[in-house]
């Protein structure tokens, strides 16, 4: 009798594809094994509890701030007691940036990065080309440009908080630095109005944008030439994927700096609860592993954890160059808080941000919801811990 396992992952093909073929070469290789693969949106693979999803589900697609929750619960395995020692070591030698390190949390390998990928730079090169004009390097060459309106970026409550990160930073103060406060007041309002500046610049229909509607509207028409910020997809520089492909590249510097922006990316964990551990950690190995990533996967449309995928010359011509020009912002790289309870603050943060961009309020009110809802998740993490 086969052993049937059961997966999900977010509904996107950078998301799903590669894990279905993947999955058909699996059981080829190995006849008693089935695997199903369910996909949600984006907006679910966000809202919708993982740890409950462990109890229906043997392998899991997963963000790395939830990894606090899975050291709290042991809702998923270990997988540095599941795995040898050296394939671990090589997994973080060839880290994409902080993708790997982001799911090692509390002296345990919950994840394994299967998937990599930050926000950075598009274009579509036939459009600027065509009008004579240059990839903005700076932040007034970026509003000059949006003052044309021909920059898109996504604006939904999620995607504004990640780049608030980057833009404290760039105002030079990370936040999360104290449980008190979420941000330097000063440096909060520094970044919000920053933001303002772009934003005010930009079409409304924005704010109800996520990255891939972004990457579809700039693909499937002509209106927008140029995205400062989006969590990038390879699959958009592949020939025949969209009308248009689009090229990437690193983004703006910012007084002298590269904008340094927020890891995002995916890990494939195991659940503990799973009957088939030891088939599900098998698969989980051999989909990361090296050659995989460097091939089957990236070649069924996937974006990979892997480094050696990433500098792969036949990866790169496929792409138009998507992973080598990405890689330098992927290693400059901020990765989230991942405390149990940060994922709150994260669900919750960026519609007070949104509220303000739209209305052209006082930052300072926006900050302050931010900053209680801050203190909410540092009231859950501590709960947890005393429990």
């Amino acid at each position: 009798m086969s052993a049937v396992l059961r997966g999900i992952s977010w509904g996107h093909s950078r998301g799903i594809t590669p894990l279905l073929a993947a999955s058909q070469r699996y059981e080829e290789l190995h006849k008693d094994v089935r695997i199903e693969w369910k996909k949600r949106s984006l907006q679910e693979f966000a809202d919708f509890s993982i740890e409950k999803l462990t109890e229906q589900y043997d392998l899991l697609i997963i963000d790395h701030p939830w990894v606090g929750c899975a050291a709290a619960t042991r809702c998923v395995l270990p997988l540095n007691e599941y795995l040898p020692v050296p394939y671990l070591e090589e997994q973080a030698k060839h880290s994409v940036g902080y993708s790997h390190l982001s799911y090692l949390y509390d002296g345990a390998q919950w994840a394994l990065a299967i998937d990599a990928a930050t926000p950075a730079a598009s274009y579509r090169k036939d459009l600027l080309d065509d009008n004579n004009a240059a990839i903005p390097d700076t932040w007034e060459a970026l509003i000059e440009l949006a003052k044309r309106g021909k920059v898109a970026v996504p604006a939904i409550p999620i995607d504004l908080l990640m780049n608030f990160y980057s833009f404290c930073i760039a105002h030079g103060q990370y936040p999360f630095q104290s449980e008190q406060q979420l941000i330097d007041l000063e440096v909060g309002v520094k970044a919000i109005n920053s933001m303002k500046e772009l934003y005010s610049n930009i079409h409304s229909l924005f704010f109800e944008c996520n990255p891939i509607a972004v990457a579809e509207l700039m693909t499937q028409t002509n209106d927008y030439w140029y995205c400062p910020f989006a969590y990038g997809y390879s699959n958009y520089g592949r020939i025949g994927y969209a009308r248009k492909p689009l090229h990437y590249c690193d983004v703006i510097s910012i007084n002298g700096e590269r904008l340094k922006t927020t890891i995002g990316g995916t890990g494939l964990a195991v659940s503990a609860f799973s009957k088939y551990k030891g088939i599900a950690v098998d698969f989980a190995s051999w989909i990361v592993s090296p050659e995989m990533q460097r091939t089957f996967y990236m070649q069924h449309g996937g974006q990979p954890g892997h480094r050696k995928a990433w500098l792969d010359e036949a990866a790169n011509e496929l792409t138009s160059n998507f992973f080598s020009n990405v890689l330098p912002v992927m290693d400059n790289g901020y990765i989230r808080p991942r405390y149990n309870g940060y994922l709150y603050f994260q669900d919750h943060a960026g519609l007070p941000l949104q509220q303000c961009l739209l209305s052209n309020s006082d930052p300072i009110v926006a900050l302050e919801k931010m900053n209680w809802l801050y203190q909410q998740s540092i009231i859950r993490k501590q709960s947890i811990v005393a429990v």
